[in-house]
């Protein structure tokens, strides 16, 4: 390893959380791992080909670009983008075989132009208020999408808002019910759609009613729960034994190691202040790499030999320091676990989150994409 920085991402933990998915949907049901965000940190084309390889049937991603880099990665499976494609990118998506998320007749019109057949998903907005067309407009809609006989109408969708944040799901059983709606008022107009689909992460674990023809997981492909609420909401549900595996661990190494006397000041600002002769140990990753500057102040700690060695100071640009001084044994360019595990002592992406006020979901997708992943 000559990179003093690496992401390395568990093939293992990978391949048992899309095992995991799959004994919960069933062989019928489309497993469509979501890729986007750089695999929420975890490498686009590395995760994508594990994921398959483990009995993935789509990946989403969330703009075109992502899917460009998969196909230049020889990946021919089939890929949804979930996000918007610009006017001037369709042409290129339906020539990458791309499946698109639509809502806007400028799109539909545009993509009319395109040779082939290109393949659209409505979104229904159901009550998330992001991208989406209103029930009102559907029909509508549908049939003018209908009316050039070169586009095909293979999905209908929608996004859960509410689902995760609470245990108290009557918000998301009320956008399952307008969803359910808007495809009756389809079917009511002689229009089937072939492949619905609203569940993500915590909806595929909590609630097979949402599974449809396709499941669309997140972050819990990745091992990380949704939320703690997801987690508790399984454990009420008892929800066939569930188990997810973190796939991730982030490591760097020592740079430097230097003695500071009692009453020094370490990095900006002069926020610590040692208090007694103090052992410190450079580390050169810092908020440009993604280790959160907010973390600063909050106890957080990296791992040294297993043990754990305090952040002190400020989060720097490309450097953070930590305290060594009851790890007489830790020496130059000793690996550092960022997050994941060391010994008997773990960083999840979850205390990560905690100590710099975010969700997991942030602190993986944040760290650099100039960061190797390696997987294992």
């Amino acid at each position: 390893m000559t990179d003093l920085n690496w992401v390395e991402i568990s093939r293992e933990a990978l391949k048992s959380n899309i095992s995991e998915f799959r004994r919960i949907i069933g062989p019928d049901k489309i497993l469509c791992p979501c890729v986007k965000a750089n695999a929420y940190g975890h490498g686009l084309v590395e995760s994508s080909r594990v994921y398959l390889d483990a009995g993935a049937d789509w990946l989403g991603v969330n703009a075109l670009y992502e899917a460009r880099t998969l196909r230049e990665a020889g990946i021919d499976a089939p890929i949804y983008i979930l996000g918007y494609v610009g006017l001037e990118e369709l042409r290129e998506a339906v020539e990458l075989d791309c499946r698109m998320v639509v809502y806007n007749r400028a799109t539909i019109a545009k993509l009319a132009e395109c040779d082939g057949k290109p393949r659209v998903h409505i979104k229904i907005e159901t009550g998330n208020n992001r991208q989406g067309v209103l029930k009102g407009e559907l029909v509508d809609f549908a049939k003018y999408i209908l009316s050039f006989g070169n586009i095909e109408l293979e999905g209908l969708n929608t996004h859960f808002a509410n689902i995760e944040d609470t245990t108290d799901h009557s918000y998301a059983e009320l956008q399952l019910k307008r969803f359910l709606e808007a495809d009756q008022i389809l079917k009511d107009e002689g229009i089937e759609v072939p492949i619905k689909h609203c569940a993500n992460s915590a909806a595929t674990i909590l609630f097979p009613k949402t599974h449809f023809d396709m499941v669309r997981v997140g972050i819990a492909a990745y091992g990380m729960w949704p939320s703690s609420e997801t987690y508790v909401s399984s454990l009420e549900e008892g929800t066939k034994g569930f188990k997810l595996t973190p796939a991730f661990t982030w490591k760097s190494k020592i740079a430097q190691i230097r003695t500071i006397p009692a009453g020094e000041y370490i990095g900006y600002g002069c926020t610590y202040k040692t208090s007694h002769e103090t052992k410190m140990a450079i580390i050169p990753v810092g908020y440009y790499d993604g280790y959160d500057r907010g973390v600063s102040g909050s106890g957080a700690y990296v791992l040294i030999r297993g043990e754990r060695a305090p952040l002190r100071g400020r989060v720097c640009m490309n450097i953070i320091m930590v305290e060594v001084t009851d790890i007489p044994e830790a020496s130059l360019e000793d690996e550092v676990v960022l997050m994941g595990g060391s010994g008997d002592e773990v960083i999840s992406a979850e205390l990560f989150a905690d100590w710099a006020g975010t969700i997991n979901y942030e602190v993986t997708t944040r760290v650099n994409e100039r960061i190797p992943r390696i997987v294992n």
